[in-house]
C-alpha cells in the first residue's frame, strides 16, 4: 500500500508540474491571440471590442503574470477551462467534449489491441525461436522504425483518393447528421480504418520485438528449466512462467511510451484531418488559440498519468516481490 501512496504522491506532483508548465508554454510563442482573432474578422472589431477581448481572455497587460497563473488555478479548481479564440464564444470543454469521443475511440482503442496483439505475438515468436516464426522479424523491425505520419501518408496514397476503397480525411461523410444511425455509424468506421490500421501497424510491430527479445531472454532461465522438469505442459509453462515473467518490462515499456504513442496519434489525426484533440490542436495552434491549447495539453498529460497509474497497479499485481517491498 505505501508503494502504491508514493507513486500517487509522486503523479500529484507530476500533474502539478504539467499545469505549471502548461500554463506558461502557451504564452511563451510569439504571436498575439486576440490579434488575430481581430484579423480573421477583417477587422470589423472596435478598438473597445478588443480591450474587452483582452479583459475576456485574462490577457489584460495590468495583471501580471503570476496573478493569471494563481486565477488559472482557480479556474481549473472549478471545472473553468476558459473560452475558445478559435470557436469563439464556444467553451474549451464544450470543443473538448465534441473532439474527444473520437480520439478516444481511436487512440484508445488501437493502442490497447495493438499492446495486447503486439505481446501475444511476441510471446509465440520468442518461444518459438529458430522456426518460421523468426521470418517475421525483419519486417517487423522494419514497421516499427517507420514514423506513424510517413506510414499513414503511404495508406493515403495507396488506398485513398480518386478511385481508392477509403476516405482520406474526415471523420464521417459531409452531409451525414452525428448520432446513433447506420448511416452515421458505417460512415464513421470507413473513415477510421486507415489511420487506425496504420497505428496498429507501427505500434504493434514493436511491441513484438520487445515481447520476443524478453522471451528468449527469460527462457533460459533455470526456473523454466525446472518447470519442464515437472512435467508441466508447454502451454502451461510459455504462459504462466515465461510470459508472465516477460510481460513485466513490456508493462514499463507502455507506461514509459504512452507519451509518445499518443503523440504519435494525435499527428496521425492531423494526417487524416480525423476530427480528435490532435486536429483541433493543429487548428489551436494556428489561430494562438490559448485556452484550447493548455485544455488539450491538460487532457493528454492527465490522460498519460493515469496510464501510468494503471499500469504501475498491473505491475504490482504481477510481480509480488513490488508488493512485498512496498
Amino acid at each position: 500500500m505505501s508503494y502504491l501512496l508514493r507513486r500517487i504522491g509522486f503523479y500529484l506532483f507530476t500533474a502539478w508540474a504539467a499545469i505549471t508548465i502548461n500554463f506558461f508554454i502557451p504564452r511563451a510563442i510569439p504571436g498575439d491571440p486576440v490579434q488575430s482573432m481581430v484579423n480573421r474578422a477583417q477587422g470589423q472589431i472596435d478598438s473597445n471590442a478588443i480591450h474587452s477581448l483582452y479583459v475576456l481572455f485574462g490577457m489584460d497587460t495590468d495583471q501580471s503574470i503570476f496573478s493569471q497563473y494563481f486565477e488559472y488555478l482557480g479556474q481549473l479548481l472549478r471545472g473553468d477551462l476558459g473560452l475558445s479564440f478559435t470557436f469563439f464564444p464556444t467553451p474549451v470543454s464544450e470543443v473538448l467534449g465534441d473532439s474527444l469521443p473520437w480520439t478516444i475511440a481511436l487512440v484508445g482503442l488501437t493502442t490497447i489491441v495493438s499492446f495486447v496483439l503486439g505481446t501475444g505475438l511476441g510471446v509465440l515468436v520468442g518461444w518459438r525461436r529458430g522456426g518460421w516464426a523468426d521470418l517475421v522479424l525483419p519486417v517487423t523491425t522494419f514497421l516499427s522504425s517507420i514514423p506513424y505520419f510517413w506510414l499513414g501518408l503511404i495508406a493515403i496514397t495507396l488506398f485513398a483518393g480518386d478511385g481508392g476503397a477509403f476516405p482520406s480525411s474526415g471523420g464521417y461523410d459531409p452531409g451525414v447528421t452525428p448520432s446513433f444511425t447506420w448511416d452515421f455509424i458505417s460512415s464513421a468506421v470507413l473513415h477510421s480504418v486507415l489511420p487506425a490500421v496504420t497505428i496498429l501497424i507501427t505500434s504493434m510491430s514493436g511491441w513484438i520485438m520487445s515481447m520476443r527479445n524478453m522471451m528468449v531472454t527469460v527462457s533460459q532461465e533455470d526456473y523454466i528449466t525446472v518447470a519442464h522438469a515437472k512435467g508441466l505442459s508447454e502451454r502451461r509453462v510459455m504462459v504462466s512462467y515465461a510470459a508472465r515473467n516477460a510481460l513485466l518490462p513490456n508493462v514499463s515499456g507502455f507506461a514509459m511510451s504512452l507519451g509518445l504513442i499518443v503523440g504519435g496519434t494525435l499527428l496521425m489525426e492531423i494526417v487524416f484531418s480525423y476530427p480528435g484533440v490532435g486536429y483541433e490542436l493543429f487548428q489551436a495552434l494556428g489561430a494562438k488559440d490559448y485556452p484550447l491549447m493548455q485544455g488539450i495539453f491538460l487532457v493528454i498529460t492527465l490522460s498519460v498519468l493515469v496510464a501510468n497509474l494503471l499500469a504501475d497497479v498491473a505491475y504490482l499485481a504481477l510481480d509480488p516481490r513490488t508488493r512485498r517491498e512496498g
